[in-house]
């Protein structure tokens, strides 16, 4: 499986400095951590991922974490990253989690952003996926048209403009159907094995997605975890607060 990928080299070449990759949640492409990315390539590499059936990626009917911790290694081959500090949003971070049972020795640290290690018994993206087809049914191909759509249907504006970054030419950038009937995959999990290196699992206060209840998850398979809340934030944490979230990386991964 081919992912497409972008490499932006830092600004401030180090030998020693690690370089960052990038994933994002599900309904996104690799532009979506792009504010994090400017600010990291300032001193590290930077490899932003499409996953499969996103963005410019290629199709797959598999949605497993499992094949795709293995895109993620491959591309890391491809881009010439032998090891690398792993960071991921939302069905991204649970990626880059998966990526530590597939190559344990390939992430030096892990930033995973506003989800956790566990099956999630709640549909929260039905109302999206019918939003997004009830576009595709009426035959929309414009953008300003899908926004009037989608708001009978999704309440945040927001959340609309976000999917709206990939509907091109009446085309959706992701794959819908595969979304759909893998999304059972999506919200599921299957227990890792415990990685001992660092990591930092960085919540929206707001969020719904890591709960007091998953702290056991999160200690048995990252017993050397760390967390850090951003007051004020939701899900999407990073773009509401990108301050406060690199703030945080930086403390996790400009020591030793």
């Amino acid at each position: 499986m081919k992912l497409h990928f972008r490499l932006q080299k830092n600004e401030s070449p180090t030998p020693s400095t690690l370089p960052i990759v990038l994933i994002h949640g599900l309904f996104g492409t690799l532009d979506n951590l792009g504010v994090l990315a400017r600010d990291l390539k300032q001193h590290h590499d930077v490899l932003q991922v499409d996953l499969r059936n996103h963005g410019h990626s290629e199709r797959s009917t598999d949605m497993s974490y499992a094949a795709m911790a293995q895109d993620l290694l491959e591309t890391m081959d491809t881009a010439g990253i032998d090891k690398a500090l792993v960071m991921g949003h939302s069905m991204g971070g649970k990626a880059a989690m998966a990526l530590t049972a597939l190559a344990p020795d390939r992430v030096e640290k892990l930033v995973v952003i506003d989800i956790a290690p566990v099956a999630y018994a709640e549909r929260r993206h039905d109302n999206i996926f019918s939003a997004i087809n009830a576009v595709t049914d009426a035959g929309i191909r414009d953008r300003q048209s899908a926004a009037a759509c989608m708001r009978d249907i999704i309440p945040e504006e927001g959340v609309i403009q976000f999917l709206l970054k990939s509907f091109q030419q009446g085309e959706w950038l992701f794959n819908v159907p595969v979304l759909m009937a893998e999304y059972s995959n999506i919200i599921g999990w299957k227990e890792l094995p415990a990685w001992p290196h660092p990591a930092l699992f960085i919540r929206g206060g707001l969020s719904p997605y890591v709960q007091e209840q998953y702290r056991d998850a999160i200690a048995s398979q990252f017993p050397a975890s760390r967390a850090h809340v951003v007051a004020g934030a939701s899900h999407w944490v990073h773009a509401e607060k990108p301050e406060a979230v690199l703030r945080a990386i930086h403390r996790f991964i400009d020591v030793d």
